[in-house]
């Protein structure tokens, strides 16, 4: 098929516990795509409010390229979200949540499209590891035929400017990634608990939502774990929850295990240490609560507090 239309597009490069002690201190032992005409409705989903992201300066900014066809469809591996679908030059193609599926519908016009170039269905293939059947197209309210697949109308994003640059993944909570089948390529669940490097505080932990996990200087590991935080303490401190070994990534063995509080809840240790979130952390990464009162210290892998001296 002979390309019919242009959008701005990208200058894009070609590369593209188990183990509970006894006691602490001891050692533990498809959805299937349409070939449609269906028409797209008018919306001009602009900017922000359709979950594009504007650039500083207001307007969005695009590039001119020599090539916004599709081409040869790939599929490249990344280390966060696995298989994502790329173009013929190695560059990511997304979904936006607000389009449909069955049947095709792009929603993503205007101001919206400069941001997020459709994909030409006209000169779409399938490349090893695309399955031609899930390809398909849309017609949109301007006319142009779109890319779809697994019944997903596809987009590029105007801030990728080399192969294998993934900017657009999450923009809004409503931009994702397509995997081969059409579907949302997204990271897999974060393990109950693991670590990540802060830059400012070294290895620490986190729970499965990111958010950095403490200790309370003033509770008790041996023999026993004791917990001094009770009461009011436990709204701005809240206890992490009993966490299978096997579902944490990074975290020392030894001395993981659980206990019972005085409310008769159960609460998760890190070398027999308690372990607490702050409420004062509102997003992943936040480290708030780090020497809060000079007494609560973000955990290492091996349950230290970083930033004070141990018991």
């Amino acid at each position: 098929m002979k390309t019919s239309w242009r959008t701005a597009s990208l200058v894009a490069s070609a590369a593209a516990v188990l183990a509970l002690t006894t006691a602490c201190g001891q050692d533990a032992p498809p959805a299937s795509s349409q070939n449609v005409g269906a028409t797209a409705g008018a919306g001009d989903l602009a900017g922000i409010g359709s979950g594009a992201e504007k650039a500083p300066g207001g307007d969005a900014q695009a590039s001119t390229g020599p090539d916004d066809s599709a081409g040869k469809l790939a599929v490249s591996t990344n280390a966060e979200l696995g298989k994502v679908v790329t173009d013929g030059l190695g560059r990511t193609l997304y979904r936006f949540d607000q389009d449909a599926a069955e049947p095709p519908k792009s929603n993503c016009d205007g101001d919206c499209a400069t941001t997020w170039p459709p994909v030409p269905a006209d000169d779409a293939a399938a490349g090893e590891g695309i399955d031609e059947s899930l390809l398909g197209e849309v017609t949109r309210a301007d006319g142009t035929k779109q890319l779809t697949i697994g019944g997903w109308p596809a987009y590029r994003y105007v801030k990728d400017i080399n192969a294998g640059d993934i900017k657009g993944q999450g923009v809004g909570g409503k931009w994702y990634a397509l995997n081969p089948e059409g579907k949302k390529a997204q990271a897999a669940e974060q393990a109950g608990l693991s670590t990540r490097k802060d830059p400012k505080l070294g290895e620490i932990v986190v729970d499965k939502n990111g958010m950095t996990v403490y200790r309370f200087m003033k509770d008790e590991a041996w023999p026993e774990p004791v917990s001094a935080c009770t009461g009011a303490c436990l709204q701005k401190w809240p206890v992490v929850a009993p966490v299978d070994f096997e579902d944490t990534k990074g975290i020392q063995e030894k001395g993981y295990m659980t206990f019972k509080r005085p409310d008769g809840a159960e609460q998760q240790t890190i070398n027999c240490w308690p372990i607490y979130t702050f409420a004062g952390d509102k997003a992943p990464g936040d480290t708030n609560g780090q020497g809060v009162g000079g007494t609560w210290y973000a955990v290492r892998p091996d349950g230290k507090p970083v930033g004070a001296q141990e018991k």
